[in-house]
């Protein structure tokens, strides 16, 4: 029983830094450009990033920003009302891998972002990373709890990740014209993302809850950064995007 709740908090604690990274990171730092990270903080969110999720960043941007290019219309890597969002739900590894490995869509959608000298030595070996994460899990948790934990953080990060893409466009609160919608309990699951009506009425911002009731706990870690001086917002205001609103939707 121990051992079990040892799994389960390290294998929660180890989802939470991933999502943290996955949104503040790669989502809103390198994809939208809504805030600016000092070098340190940059790297070190690197590091987390390829040792908690495996994922290459001009990837991850490529595929986020070519969503966007073509949100539930056909072109969308992941639209839940093109493919249904149960099938996005369960496939949603699949349906990214297949629009990520493609090399014309990361050189027209991460072209602001070549590989470099650390990419080439760390980042791009996506295996290596994982394996020092599950190395490092077993090392300060013992070889049963640390593979318990990894297991359960894969489940729990790549359901979250899905369901951002499938449950966020097909439930949920819709207070702007567009085809997501807000979930807050998904918003605490995945540090904030479950926002998602708001993110796509304004993409630019660093900050995805809009009105005094939203939590986005991406945003404290944020306002933690600007505090320290490690990170800078780039616009203060909401800035709204006009999106094409989507073929059909459910609620």
């Amino acid at each position: 029983m121990r051992t079990l709740l040892i799994a389960l908090g390290a294998g929660l604690a180890v989802t939470f830094i991933a999502n943290v990274a996955t949104t503040v990171y790669l989502h809103r730092a390198l994809a939208h450009k809504a805030l600016t990270l000092s070098k340190p903080v940059r790297f070190m969110f690197r590091v987390v990033t390829w040792m908690t999720t495996g994922i290459r960043p001009r990837q991850w941007v490529a595929v986020h920003r070519k969503h966007h290019a073509f949100t539930d219309v056909e072109g969308d890597p992941h639209s839940p009302v093109l493919l249904g969002w149960v099938r996005v739900q369960v496939n949603n590894v699949a349906l990214y891998r297949r629009e990520a490995s493609k090399p014309e869509t990361v050189a027209k959608y991460a072209k602001d972002m070549p590989p470099d000298r650390w990419d080439k030595v760390l980042f791009d070996h996506a295996l290596l990373g994982l394996g020092l994460g599950i190395g490092l899990l077993i090392l300060l948790f013992g070889p049963v709890a640390g593979l318990l934990a990894a297991f359960i953080h894969v489940n729990l990060y790549l359901g979250g990740s899905a369901a951002v893409n499938a449950i966020g466009h097909h439930f949920g609160r819709r207070p702007y014209p567009n085809g997501a919608g807000n979930l807050q309990w998904l918003a605490f699951i995945t540090a904030g993302e479950g926002l998602h009506n708001n993110h796509h009425a304004a993409p630019t911002s660093a900050k995805l809850a809009h009105h005094w009731y939203e939590i986005d706990p991406g945003w404290y870690v944020i306002r933690l950064l600007t505090w320290m001086r490690l990170a800078r917002v780039r616009l203060s205001e909401l800035r709204f995007a006009h999106e094409r609103a989507p073929v059909t939707t459910g609620r």
